[in-house]
């Protein structure tokens, strides 16, 4: 059975049964929408292909877009990914929030279905407190945005039940009266060369992107 929680996005620790919740199923391979701080996620645990191939399904995405993950903290995106320098200096700035960054695999994530291109991963920390709390509890999930692949993201109840229906066990929406996922999905960037490559533009602009991995300053992550 489905169930729907309504919660204030920015009040987490209001929201302490419907964290629970989402991340028990999470843990038993089922799928969830939660808001973020760019547009409402679908999501499953990444390293369970039965859960991220029912993610596939339910959002009718074609296996050659790679599921991205979203994880707590920075430290524990370094964790899944072979670290760089640019990627160290972008996450120093840029998280947590919208921007999603493409390396190359480690060794922990290094065998998660999430696509067709089984050696890059692409890893976001969400700047939104009630998503951090249930990556907290839940750990890394693979989610992408909460809509038919190919339409624009969905932004209410309403027609995030329609478009999933049972085939996601929780939802958890913002009440009415709270603020809403901003609707613009995050910049996304690719590491894995020489250069760094926008693939998709967002709120983080390429000129910015590319002042920052040019710069001089160390990184806490070193």
């Amino acid at each position: 059975m489905t169930v729907v929680f309504e919660v204030d996005p920015e009040g987490p620790d209001e929201a302490g049964q419907a964290i629970r919740m989402t991340a028990d199923a999470v843990k038993a391979g089922k799928l969830v929408v939660f808001p973020t701080d760019t547009v409402y996620g679908i999501a499953c645990r990444p390293d369970d292909p039965k859960a991220t191939n029912r993610l596939f399904e339910a959002k009718r995405r074609p296996p050659a877009l790679n599921l991205p993950v979203l994880v707590s903290s920075a430290r524990e995106a370094m964790g899944l990914v072979a670290s760089n320098e640019a990627a160290r200096r972008l996450a120093e700035v840029f998280w947590p929030g919208p921007l999603t960054m493409v390396l190359r695999r480690g060794a922990r994530s290094k065998d998660w279905l999430l696509g067709e291109a089984t050696q890059t991963i692409g890893v976001r920390v969400p700047d939104h407190a009630l998503s951090l709390a249930l990556l907290e509890r839940a750990g890394p999930l693979a989610a992408t945005s909460a809509n038919i692949s190919g339409r624009p993201p969905l932004l209410n109840q309403t027609a995030l039940q329609e478009a999933f229906g049972d085939a996601v066990a929780v939802f958890v929406v913002a009440r009415t009266a709270a603020r809403p996922p901003s609707g613009q999905p995050s910049t996304v960037v690719d590491l894995t060369g020489p250069e760094l490559r926008v693939l998709r533009e967002g709120p983080i602009d390429a000129a910015r992107l590319s002042s920052v991995t040019r710069g001089g300053r160390r990184s806490r992550f070193d």
